[in-house]
């Protein structure tokens, strides 16, 4: 190969690694499926905002979910089977002739029409054996004209048709004579003989191991040496995709079982909630479970903490009520300072009324005192 052709493929190779994200160009899809047919794993297309991804916080008014493994769409590509090295030396290609001459098998055969069929066997013997194939074939014909029930005659006019290189037509007189004789060793050699010819591996295999046993001879053990390992590989590749096709069945079921679950803890999140309403808390177990939901499912939530004795607090409860009518997918919760005293203890909470607002579990903004003006503002900023 050229040395700059190799330079500038070397200069590709190194482009590719420093940034594979080129290999999803279009007109690089056949390089890319030949890595896959190798079994690359090539990394994903990186995903921008150009191509419709929205990078803004998603909008707390809606259900919109936070991007989430249960939630991405896994693109399972078509595995793609590599070719298998086989030796086909002797693959011929296949003969479309019309199909030869068969005997009518309901047709009595008599002694005299069975001598007759002997003779134009004989006659092909000798014809075979002065390499008049052609000739040897119509004396078979006729001989099978005259005894359509002799499976040897079918099977001889088979092993001719394989010296000719015609395959096809070996195959329907091999069968032929399996129908007459299940266990004709004659029939199941020349078949499998003819198969190798059109690289049938497995199925030569199968029908020459059935002759071996039936009558093995030096014929059949010379064609099995030269079928079996073909056929060999072809198993193993085939088990191989097997197993794969089977690995990635396992993982798109897996996934979806994943998918599933998070569905339903989304839903069990959901019903934690009361939309429109304020939600009490009164333990700091029982606020852990609201964070989580509100994460799960990508809720704003806002804390309030209160008291009965502060005035401040009936002053701007009624605002806190309606404001959770008007954003009904904002988390509104309502935490009494005296009765859960662990929770105010774990956000320091010094005075009352003090808002918080909270996303994916953590503070982004709070209001102290009763700031009605404060308190709308920051909600319909968050909120969205």
């Amino acid at each position: 190969m050229d040395a700059s052709k190799v330079a500038e493929l070397k200069q590709f190779v190194d482009h590719c690694k420093s940034n594979p994200s080129i290999l999803h160009t279009p007109s690089l899809s056949f390089f890319k499926s030949y890595l896959q047919s190798l079994g690359a794993r090539i990394p994903a297309e990186p995903q921008t905002e150009k191509g419709g991804i929205n990078m803004a916080e998603p909008e707390q008014h809606s259900d919109a979910k936070r991007p989430s493994v249960s939630d991405e769409v896994v693109v399972e590509e078509d595995i793609v089977e590599s070719d298998v090295e086989l030796d086909n030396t002797g693959v011929v290609e296949a003969d479309n002739d019309p199909p030869q001459k068969m005997g009518d098998p309901s047709v009595e055969v008599t002694e005299d029409k069975r001598d007759a069929a002997q003779t134009e066997k004989l006659k092909a013997i000798d014809a075979i054996s002065e390499g008049k194939l052609d000739k040897a074939i119509d004396y078979l014909t006729e001989a099978i004209m005259l005894n359509p029930t002799s499976a040897i005659l079918y099977a001889t006019r088979a092993s001719v048709f394989v010296k000719l290189g015609k395959p096809n037509a070996a195959i329907r007189d091999a069968d032929a004579a399996l129908e007459i004789n299940p266990d004709s060793a004659k029939g199941y050699k020349v078949r499998g003989m003819a198969r190798a010819m059109l690289g049938q591996w497995e199925e030569a295999v199968s029908d020459l191991h059935i002759a071996s046993k039936l009558d093995y001879d030096e014929e059949i053990g010379s064609a099995l040496k030269k079928v079996e390992p073909n056929a060999h590989k072809l198993e193993e590749h085939r088990r191989k995709y097997e197993r794969l096709r089977k690995e990635r069945e396992l993982k798109m079921s897996e996934r979806q079982k994943q998918k599933q679950k998070a569905e339903a803890i989304d839903q069990e999140a959901l019903s934690a909630f009361k939309d429109g309403q304020v939600i009490g808390i009164h333990s700091t177990s029982e606020l852990e479970t609201k964070l989580t939901a509100a994460t799960r499912t990508s809720r704003l939530v806002i804390m309030y903490f209160t008291a009965t004795w502060c005035g401040p607090c009936r002053f701007i409860s009624p605002l806190y009520t309606s404001l959770a009518a008007k954003y009904a997918k904002v988390v509104f919760l309502k935490v009494d300072i005296d009765e859960a005293r662990d929770v105010a203890a774990r956000w320091n909470i010094s005075s009352v009324p003090t808002f918080f607002f909270i996303r994916n579990g953590k503070e982004v903004d709070k209001v102290v005192g009763a700031d009605k003006s404060a308190l709308e503002k920051k909600i319909a900023q968050y909120a969205g």
